[in-house]
């Protein structure tokens, strides 16, 4: 309970500096009063302009970068806990890749972004990540393990691959559907409609009711495939459930966001640095970090070069790649110790 009492209270507070601050500054108590209008009319005025700014533009934006935080962080920690490597994370395993694949696919369907399409869209992506998650499983294991360095090169080539299929697609497209795709593609957290970001939550609560449902299996096979086999742990099954689950969430956040590297990999290693490697309480956290991560993430993009933004994926990268190389020297010091 203190943990979600803990966790929740950052991501509230988070939210809210979200949506005050901005080229238009909000006072929190009026964007408190602006929340809570429906239900506890306050005594506290605010002008059409600061309504909009709130309720139109930060605040969709920021339960969609949420929505997205929480989907890679969760995606993260399960490819984490299932392969039993720290490395493992959507953008580095080309999960994410294949799910931008899926997503490119789509638009060249004709799925737009509202209607049927915010259903489609998340639907495509899970299916290229699913493809690209099962496909590195296949390259990098060996006697059912998966070492850090098949792992990474069996990434790498998969990320190569879809890349260079979105590639090759964008440059035989007509002009008029290459702005869809490089729109798709961004990195960013544009608003949606509301169909999408209720779509990316559906995802996100059927994908992370499964891997937590299978939260005390994957304790157990963090002792081994033949041990936890013999404790009574059905490990094709957990795999099969946690890759779709995994693939799930990670297909429905880029399909609104495009890619958006290293939530999965920092997010995880954090929420276990601070609560343990128990994937019971591990899980929930990732979830709610991620939110609170790239709620912040977003926010420091739509400020630090205001009136214009940067793409969100700048500043994981900016986190992450030094989060990346740090760990990967730690691993390199610990195999030559």
């Amino acid at each position: 309970m203190r943990l979600c009492g803990g966790l929740g209270a950052a991501l509230a507070a988070t939210l809210l500096l979200s949506l005050s601050a901005g080229t238009i500054p909000v006072g929190p108590d009026r964007v408190l009063a602006m929340l809570l209008a429906p239900v506890l009319p306050l005594p506290v005025a605010w002008t059409p302009t600061e309504a909009a700014a709130v309720l139109a533009l930060r605040l969709p934006r920021a339960l969609l970068a949420g929505l997205v935080g929480a989907c890679l962080a969760v995606a993260g920690g399960a490819f984490q806990a299932i392969s039993r490597n720290p490395l493992a994370d959507p953008f580095i395993l080309g999960v994410s890749s294949g799910a931008a694949f899926g997503v490119v696919v789509a638009v060249l369907l004709g799925v737009g972004p509202g209607g049927a399409g915010a259903v489609l869209a998340p639907l495509f992506g899970f299916a290229g990540a699913l493809l690209a998650a099962l496909v590195v499983y296949r390259l990098a294991s060996v006697r059912s393990r998966l070492p850090v360095e098949t792992l990474l090169l069996a990434g790498v080539a998969v990320s190569l691959f879809f890349a260079s299929a979105i590639m090759l697609m964008t440059a035989l497209v007509p002009a008029v559907e290459l702005q869809g795709i490089v729109f798709s593609l961004m990195g960013n957290l544009a608003p949606r409609g509301p169909a999408a970001v209720a779509a990316v939550a559906a995802c996100l609560a059927l994908g992370s009711a499964v891997v937590l449902a299978v939260a005390q299996p994957l304790n157990v096979l963090a002792l081994g495939e033949e041990a936890a086999s013999a404790l009574g742990v059905e490990v094709e099954r957990v795999k099969r459930a946690v890759f779709v689950a995994a693939s799930l969430v990670t297909g429905a956040a880029v399909s609104v966001s495009g890619s958006i590297a290293f939530v999965g990999l920092m997010v995880p290693h954090a929420a276990r640095l601070l609560f343990g490697p128990d994937n019971r309480v591990l899980l929930p956290a990732a979830l709610l970090m991620g939110a609170t991560f790239l709620m912040a993430a977003d926010l420091i993009a739509r400020l630090v070069a205001a009136p214009a933004e940067l793409p969100v994926g700048v500043i994981t990268a900016l986190c992450g790649a030094p989060f990346f190389a740090a760990l990967l020297r730690r691993r390199a010091r610990e195999g030559t110790g």
